[in-house]
């Protein structure tokens, strides 16, 4: 008979109001599914400006392994990740995005996969076999159109979406590892594993570079689970929505690659 698991699942929010009202439910159902698992959900709020603490406390009147706090430090995303794993209540510890494009079965397979391998990292990842972005599957004739359409549909941009494909394969080709997905920001393992500078020094999703890197130095084996990435439904997206923003945003993910290679 397998030991309980522990897991606290860290959403790092800033104005994800209409998203959260269905993330946070489908998380609890999933989680709920998975045997001898004890979980919390920690929302770290970096000063959100619509409802969205309001959406959290509806729901978390329900459930007392909700728990939601407001950082009063400069809005960071890997802050508030890292925040999340210091508050946390347990062993190991998940984040993902809190926009819905990384759905709550997915979440359950995550977690599943780390109860088959607990000295593991588990990285829910678009691109290897059963992965695929922004809800079309990587392979068939027509995914590249019909990823188009789907995005046009929903609130992302396409420059987000190609920012992510091409910085990601030329971050794989500069960092010489075997992660296929070093941006994905969708990931599970010990907290221990994950060291603070990785976040410390990071400007945005950059951060995932840098902790994949240490990863690698410190020889922690990693899983990569296909999932598809779905679209946007509510709110705007936060990463390059031109092409200004994209060379802007993008640089550091670059310097990321190359100070994690100087430091191997």
């Amino acid at each position: 008979m397998k030991s309980n698991l522990n897991l606290s699942i860290i959403l790092p929010t800033f104005n994800e109001e209409e998203n959260l009202k269905f993330l946070i439910p489908d998380l609890i159902e999933n989680l709920s599914q998975v045997s001898n698992l004890i979980f919390e959900i920690l929302v770290i709020d970096d000063n959100s400006m619509d409802n969205t603490l309001n959406v959290v406390n509806k729901i978390k009147v329900k459930h007392d392994n909700i728990h939601v706090f407001v950082r009063n430090s400069k809005p960071s995303l890997p802050m508030s990740i890292y925040e999340g794993i210091e508050r946390s209540s347990f062993d190991n510890v998940m984040w993902l995005d809190a926009d819905g494009s990384m759905p709550a079965f997915v979440v359950k397979q995550l977690v599943e996969k780390l109860g088959d391998n607990r000295d593991s990292v588990i990285i829910g990842s678009r691109f290897v076999e059963g992965g695929g972005y922004k809800g079309v599957e990587s392979d068939g004739r027509n995914s590249f159109f019909r990823t188009i359409k789907n995005i046009y549909r929903s609130e992302d941009s396409l420059i987000a979406v190609f920012l992510s494909r091409i910085f990601n394969f030329l971050l794989i080709f500069l960092l010489k590892g075997n992660v296929k997905d070093v941006t994905s920001g969708f990931i599970v393992g010990k907290k221990d594993f994950f060291e603070k500078k990785s976040f410390s020094r990071a400007n945005y999703g950059d951060y995932f570079v840098y902790l994949i890197a240490d990863l690698k130095r410190k020889k922690i084996n990693t899983i990569e689970v296909g999932y598809i990435c779905l679209t946007r439904q509510f709110g705007k997206s936060k990463t390059a929505n031109n092409i200004l923003d994209l060379a802007l945003k993008g640089w550091p993910y670059i310097k990321a690659s190359i100070i994690s290679r100087i430091e191997k």
